[in-house]
């Protein structure tokens, strides 16, 4: 039997080949509203429906409301494990089946792992819904939670581990550090993709407590968009869901909150294959459900979205302190992150960048933004909503993310009303309110080499203690600052087909096996323009070269318009 993962590492955006995006008179726009029907079953799994006969085909999304804040002390990773543990058997289904039900008739699958919510989803010809209707209430009832499906993906989980987070010269900082010296109580501290040591040291009982506990109708949110009959529809979900039984125990939930910042703090850490200093920013901003994270958005868009942004004109253009500067709104369910980072030019100062950087966020606290730049910001957030919308998967995941991160599935329909107007004065209002000298976190991330002369001139700052895995690292891909996880690696650009791997037939008569890392260059549409296998046994580059030209994946996208992006991806021929 043929069996072989993928693993999407990274994604770096390397040239300014952004689309132009469509200019939007705020004043005229007509918002399409989505038209959502919901209810709750009696076992109370949330069902939520949007009808759209524009073309024939459907996505079916189930979110589950669990992510990596959920996972258990000393146990990093659940979540994201279950992510590629629900692809395995079922009492009904072989591994890998869903695969078959969708690829074989025109269809993709995937999944991704955040800090909230874990989403399984599919979109497949209209007449095929039915189908994985059942598929996913099959995997939800019964899931095989076995020893040999557990230890498969969890060696795959902690290979995706060592390439995504070990390898790449700014993984330790984008994935493990950010999170865990930005948030002091609060779960989000962990990073989403765990830890080896917590996987190796979990044990299958762990792991069933955890599906048990987590992996409920009553934890879940059943989407369904596109080319259905309502009726019928309707009867499919009560017949495969309806019947599967809710425990009477109560799902957990996290109470612990993160308290404010009362003062800044700073942090010097260090990498072995660092080749450039980095300097990262992080303040703590509200929940997204809260109205202030409107002007957020279209502040990190003002000062960091781009080659266009504040932040890269001042630090990479005029003044030439870096070779690249970014930003995110990191919004979640509870407290979220606003991060600003900059990887410093060759010979520059790590104290120089960041007065740099202090130094545009304080010009957006002390001067309204222009009515220009206000209104491209709005325009690249606006259109990427639209652009988003106009497929049923969009118009799924947007819903799901009112109804289960935001709480409120009315959302849905006001978001973009709500960026539209946000005003200048709305924007310096929330810089000066979260953006303060006090709740300010600075990471310095530098070359090994640089720690003899810091420690000679150390103001006595001490590295915090954290639980990580230190490894060699030889790959020279920088990954972008998010924590969440798709089925196999970073979402930013979507994986959204599943490459056809061939095995090759001297290899596998010859028993050979491995894993081949493939660097590859991704276009603005999310094709594969350039794959060359750069480690993996020589007998099985070729058809992982080939797997890799195949995928496909969703444009990555910069301040709203997509661009180039480079990374790897990774194939694990294994014979069992």
């Amino acid at each position: 039997m043929r069996r072989f993962s993928i693993t999407f590492i990274a994604l770096m955006v390397f040239a300014a080949s952004v689309l132009p995006v469509p200019s939007i008179s705020h004043a005229q726009t007509v918002i399409p509203r989505l038209d959502y029907r919901e209810r709750t079953l009696p076992n109370n799994l949330k069902f939520y429906s949007i009808e759209d006969h524009t073309s024939p085909t459907v996505s079916i999304q189930v979110w589950y409301h669990v992510g990596s804040k959920d996972d258990p002390e000393n146990r990093s990773g659940f979540a994201h494990l279950f992510e590629h543990l629900m692809f395995k058997s079922t009492k009904h289904m072989k591994s890998e089946m869903l695969d078959r039900l969708t690829e074989d008739v025109g269809g993709v699958n995937n999944a991704f792992t955040a800090d909230d919510v874990t989403v399984y989803f599919e979109t497949v010809p209209s007449n095929y819904l039915e189908t994985l209707i059942w598929a996913e209430a099959d995997r939800l009832s019964s899931l095989n939670v076995d020893d040999a499906n557990f230890k498969s993906e969890r060696a795959v989980v902690q290979e995706e581990f060592r390439q995504s987070v070990l390898a790449p010269p700014y993984g330790k900082l984008d994935y493990l550090l950010t999170s865990q010296l930005s948030y002091t109580a609060h779960p989000y501290k962990r990073p989403t993709i765990g830890s080896i040591e917590d996987l190796e040291a979990a044990t299958l009982a762990d792991v069933r407590a955890f599906h048990d506990t987590f992996y409920r109708p009553a934890n879940a949110t059943l989407i369904v968009a596109g080319d259905f009959d309502r009726k019928q529809l309707d009867a499919w979900v009560d017949k495969y869901f309806g019947n599967i039984t809710n425990p009477n125990t109560p799902v957990p939930r996290v109470q612990i909150k993160e308290a404010p910042r009362t003062t800044s703090r700073r942090y010097t850490e260090y990498g072995a294959n660092v080749p450039l200093p980095a300097v990262e920013l992080t303040y703590l901003i509200p929940p997204k459900a809260d109205s202030d994270t409107y002007a957020l958005r279209v502040a990190q868009a003002i000062l960091a979205a781009g080659e266009s942004s504040r932040l890269y004109r001042s630090l990479v253009y005029e003044q030439q302190l870096a070779q690249s500067a970014e930003g995110s709104a990191d919004l979640r369910e509870d407290t979220g992150l606003f991060v600003v980072k900059t990887t410093l030019a060759s010979g520059k100062k790590p104290e120089d960048a960041e007065r740099a950087m202090l130094s545009e966020i304080t010009r957006m606290q002390n001067d309204l933004v222009t009515t220009a730049e206000l209104s491209k910001a709005k325009n690249q957030l606006v259109t990427t909503q639209f652009r988003e919308r106009e497929t049923n998967f969009g118009k799924a995941l947007a819903l799901g993310d009112a109804v289960v991160i935001q709480g409120d599935a009315k959302r849905v329909n006001t978001d973009i009303e709500q960026l539209q107007s946000v005003t200048a004065a709305d924007i310096q209002r929330v810089m000066r309110k979260y953006f303060t000298d006090t709740s300010r976190v600075v990471i310095n991330y530098l070359p090994e080499s640089m720690k003899a002369a810091q420690n000679s001139t150390s103001d006595s700052q001490a590295s915090s203690e954290r639980k990580t895995m230190e490894q060699p690292q030889t790959a020279t891909t920088e990954t972008p600052t998010n924590n969440t996880i798709v089925r196999g690696g970073v979402l930013n650009g979507r994986l959204i087909n599943r490459p056809s791997l061939k095995y090759p037939k001297a290899a596998r008569k010859a028993r050979i096996t491995g894993i081949v890392s493939v660097q590859i260059i991704i276009d603005e549409q999310g094709n594969v323009i350039s794959a060359k296998a750069i480690s993996g046994p020589e007998e099985l580059r070729s058809a992982a070269e080939e797997a890799a030209k195949q995928a496909r994946f969703s444009p990555t996208r910069l301040g709203g318009a997509p661009v180039k992006v480079s990374g790897s991806i990774s194939f694990n021929f294994s014979l069992e």
